[in-house]
């Protein structure tokens, strides 16, 4: 197996000769075994153990392919920096300007261009356009519902409650239909088609024209129409956005800047909710057309800000516009030295992408390899539990279950206000607590308090004599729901997911973990009137913390730990078995109980994947 993978990582390297060599049977016949059983591990660093005199040759013929002979010795430098980046201050090649800059990138890690941290502000803004479409709905639902006269028979209106629930979650869930079965699905052609950059101006132009278009709407129909056609925005921008981060990103900083998507998500969903009480005073047929309207602003910044920034480096390389992808490096790295590593390495790596790709169908093996199909389903897990951990029953409704509980119109909206700001608010700390603490630790620990608060927040309703006592439960349920839900199911999913599949199927595999969540949030915010009706908000407050003590057994059973592991780590950690992994970490319950509880002296468990190596089997 060695001797197959290096053969595939010499002659990923050469150049026009063996580009032409993925075709011939002995190349098909590496690339199909080394896929199969230990593909990831080709990534690790595909430029290791090639031998000096090789790696310059190919790097003269690169440069003399693409045009690039006139920065031949940069690229020659930064080739050898890729190939041994932990032996910088011992290659002779390197003068100390070199030197000065690969030391600060580790030293200064937020020391970057500011062209990098003008395309941050752009994803970010991105982010908030999302969240900002996901409340704006919030505020405006009961004022848009009676201008449309969507209310039950019993208080004047033509529907029975029945249809009033239903029609009410379809208007309020009609993006995140979109999302599940068409945006998130267009993300492959589009990004193909017109690039990061491309996909982004789309899908923020038709989140713009959505926005207005929900402004006025005339009849729930149409308002049903408008929000779906969001939905076809939402669904690619949050699938493309923190890929294009996570290409364009330094490595030291690359986690950092991925997690921004949530953080600035949180700041959307804040803003969303300030709108609601911003408006609220200007008339009832007024206050909700600008609350939705609103959202009209911030996509429009995005579409006149993206190309500005530099498309995604990894994209113009697998479009084989390597010069292009050179001048992206040079406008987000500090040093020519820092782009011409970043470069060569990253083609070497799509090069690779190309040869495994070829031939083979990729979503079939996302079910069909082992390795694979563990990573779905432990995406599949968080990205379906961060909906029905019943956050979104929040950021859609707590309107009008402020209502419910006793507040006032103008007193709800200002409560669900609170909700927003505590989201953004406590999404911050996850910068240092999600690589800290890790992924599965930050879930196993905040799941039984979101159990608690909305066990709290549903009991609640039964204080029915004083009313002031009630609304203070209430908010104080909900208020610590999302102070506990902010840095745990907030931030990991999306990370987890974007860390989970190896690199030849990272695209498909996100998609699939995005149009999961979409889908739940779907089903999340049609069903929750009608379950609301049904149960009351003590059962419909239950049915949720309910599945989040589910979530927690599930997270703890089928959920590895991928915080600080390579390429290769990763390839193990999802090759052992699945009945493994979960009897190991059951016996890690009681190791923790003696441990932190009895307070004995343990050594620690040894990783469960350590030593695992018989993949084939797996």
């Amino acid at each position: 197996m060695a001797e197959k993978k290096d053969s595939l990582s010499s002659s990923t390297l050469n150049g026009t000769e063996q580009v032409e060599k993925k075709t011939a049977p002995g190349y098909a016949a590496d690339t199909q075994d080394v896929s199969r059983n230990k593909l990831n591990a080709m990534f690790e660093n595909p430029l290791g153990g090639i031998p000096r005199d090789q790696l310059m040759a190919d790097v003269d013929e690169f440069c003399a392919k693409y045009d690039l002979m006139h920065y031949n010795e940069t690229f020659r430098k930064g080739a050898l920096v890729a190939q041994n980046p932990h032996s910088i201050q011992n290659m002779t090649e390197l003068s100390d300007d070199d030197k000065y800059h690969l030391e600060r990138e580790h030293t200064h890690k937020w020391s970057q261009p500011k062209t990098l941290y003008y395309l941050v502000i752009m994803c970010s803004l991105c982010a908030a356009v999302q969240g900002m479409d996901e409340t704006a709905n919030n505020g405006a639902q009961n004022f848009f519902l009676k201008r449309f006269n969507v209310v039950a028979t019993s208080d004047g209106g033509r529907f029975s409650q029945q249809m009033v629930d239903n029609l009410t979650g379809l208007v309020v869930g009609a993006p995140y239909l979109a999302c599940a079965i068409l945006g998130c699905w267009l993300t492959a052609p589009l990004n193909s088609l017109v690039g990061r950059r491309g996909t982004i101006f789309i899908s923020c132009a038709i989140a713009a024209i959505a926005s207005i278009w929900e402004g006025v709407a005339n009849s729930w129909v149409n308002l049903f129409i408008a929000r779906f056609v969001l939905g076809l925005g939402i669904g690619s921008k949050s699938t493309t956005v923190p890929v294009y981060a996570a290409e364009c990103a330094p490595a030291p900083i690359r986690g950092a800047l991925v997690m921004m998507w949530q953080m600035w998500t949180a700041f959307g969903i804040m803003l969303g909710n300030i709108m609601g009480v911003a408006f609220l005073n200007l008339g009832h047929d007024l206050n909700w057309r600008f609350m939705l309207g609103s959202t009209v602003v911030l996509p429009l910044i995005v579409c006149c800000q993206v190309y500005l920034c530099p498309e995604s480096p990894r994209w113009l390389i697998k479009k084989n516009r390597i010069p292009k992808a050179f001048e992206a490096f040079r406008r987000i790295r500090p040093s020519e030295i820092q782009a011409a590593r970043d470069l060569y390495y990253c083609y070497v790596n799509v090069e690779i992408e190309r040869k495994v790709s070829h031939g083979r169908n990729m979503v079939w093996e996302l079910v069909t390899v082992n390795r694979n199909r563990r990573a779905a389903w432990a995406s599949w897990i968080v990205m379906f539990g961060q909906q029905f951990c019943g956050v979104n029953v929040i950021a859609y409704y707590s309107t009008t279950i402020f209502t419910q509980s006793g507040y006032s119109e103008s007193s709800a909206l200002l409560a669900s206000m609170g909700t927003g700001i505590l989201n953004w608010v406590f999404a911050l700390p996850a910068f240092l607590t999600i690589d800290t603490f890790g992924r599965r630790n930050l879930l196993l620990f905040t799941f039984p308090f979101l159990a608690i608060f909305l066990f709290w927040t549903g009991f609640s309703f039964w204080i029915s004599d004083v009313k002031p006592k009630r609304v203070g439960m209430v908010t104080t349920g909900m208020y610590l729901y999302e102070v506990f839900y902010s840095p745990g199911m907030g931030p990991v999913p999306f990370t987890y997911s974007a860390e989970a599949f190896p690199l030849h199927i990272r695209e498909i595999g996100m998609s699939f973990a995005t149009a999961t969540t979409w889908c739940f949030n779907f089903i999340l915010s049609f069903t929750w009137p009608s379950l609301l009706t049904a149960f009351k908000p003590q059962g419909a407050f239950a049915w949720y913390a309910t599945w989040c003590l589910i979530l927690w057994f599930l997270v703890l059973l089928f959920l590895p730990e991928t915080k600080a592991l390579t390429l290769e780590e990763l390839d193990q950690v999802f090759s052992v078995p699945t009945w493994k992994h979960s009897s190991y970490q059951l016996k890690k319950v009681g190791w923790v109980f003696r441990r932190y509880v009895l307070r004995q002296k343990l050594e620690p468990m040894t990783p469960f994947w350590q030593g695992y190596e018989n993949l084939e089997e797996s």
